[in-house]
């Protein structure tokens, strides 16, 4: 891989989600509100989380990680997107784009390795109740965050090394709204073999290591829940599962097909239609998917709407 030439490019435009000028405005108020609705809803879920006690379980302090991890993530993106709408040349340096890439990865290794966790916390609640404070004691909770945002943010610099060591001397029009190494690597006039190798197997690694994780879980938990004689049991289980089955069933889906498919079916059009959903809307339906489909949540908003009158 040869050094990038910081003579030849120093910049990247970001061409964003359209160039139709009767649109922008439209679309800016749109993810103006979206991103706001993502700051107060997963900000306000960490909130709940952190003053309520009858949330002070593990199941709840993986999930205020999440909603970390979706503020991080959408922050990363949505304000330099913002800027698309409102100015016609949105510029972003060569290090604010490394920067923002190595965000962008390390939340989105993040985000799969929590909801590993919090399916293997759901496992162990209901398959082996018995074991549940000794196998995710405060102490292995804490390892297990720490351990997973280590991991992600090393993966996450060493990808953004690999990218921006690359030469870019041609273009340095992005098409997209934010640096991803898809677009990046169409830019290198450098081989890209080896990056696009490391795409692949990391990426791979990653989502499909935390899915197995997942599915083996929910496999275990079906088969326990199942089990059960009582009807409210039952009710009760699946109802504690569902929210992050959905959550997890949205976010693998879009990752799958962003990219775990061949290079050559990659179609600008339907990325930036996944880019927007898994960047941009993902992190605004969690809290929303938690709280909705969540009693012991519904209740703490209650207590804390209350107790603040």
């Amino acid at each position: 891989m040869a050094e990038i030439n910081f003579t030849q490019v120093t910049e990247f435009i970001l061409l964003g989600i359209t160039d139709k000028q009767e649109m922008k405005i439209p679309l800016f108020i749109l993810f103006l509100f979206i991103y706001m609705f993502t700051v107060v809803g997963n900000l306000g879920l960490i909130m709940i989380i952190r003053i309520d006690s009858r949330l002070k379980t593990p199941m709840y302090f993986f999930l205020s990680h999440l909603a970390f991890v979706d503020f991080c993530y959408s922050s990363s993106i949505t304000p330099k997107m913002l800027g698309n709408f409102l100015y016609e040349k949105n510029i972003i340096s060569f290090y604010a784009c490394a920067t923002q890439l190595g965000c962008f990865v390390s939340c989105t290794n993040s985000e799969c390795l929590l909801l590993a966790s919090m399916a293997y916390d759901r496992y162990v609640a209901i398959c082996n109740p018995l074991l549940y404070m000794v196998l995710m004691s405060p102490k292995i909770c804490i390892q297990l965050v720490v351990i997973l945002y280590i991991v992600s943010s090393m993966v996450a610099i060493y990808n953004a090394i690999l990218t921006f060591r690359l030469s870019y001397c041609g273009s340095n029009i992005i098409n997209l709204f934010f640096c991803d190494d898809i677009p990046l690597l169409r830019l290198s006039c450098s081989d890209t073999h080896f990056k696009q190798m490391w795409i692949f197997i990391c990426a791979g690694s990653i989502i499909i290591a935390s899915l197995v994780v997942v599915f083996v879980s929910y496999m275990f938990i079906i088969s326990a829940i199942l089990k059960m004689k009582s009807d409210e049991g039952r009710l009760k289980a699946f109802s504690t599962c569902g929210s992050h089955m959905v959550a997890v069933t949205i976010y693998y889906g879009t990752l799958i097909f962003m990219y775990l498919q061949p290079s050559s079916k990659h179609s600008f059009d339907s990325n930036k239609s996944a880019s927007v959903f898994y960047t941009v809307i993902i992190p605004m339906l969690n809290p929303l998917i938690y709280s909705l489909r969540n009693k012991e949540v519904k209740n703490a908003l209650k207590r804390a709407l209350n107790n603040s009158n």
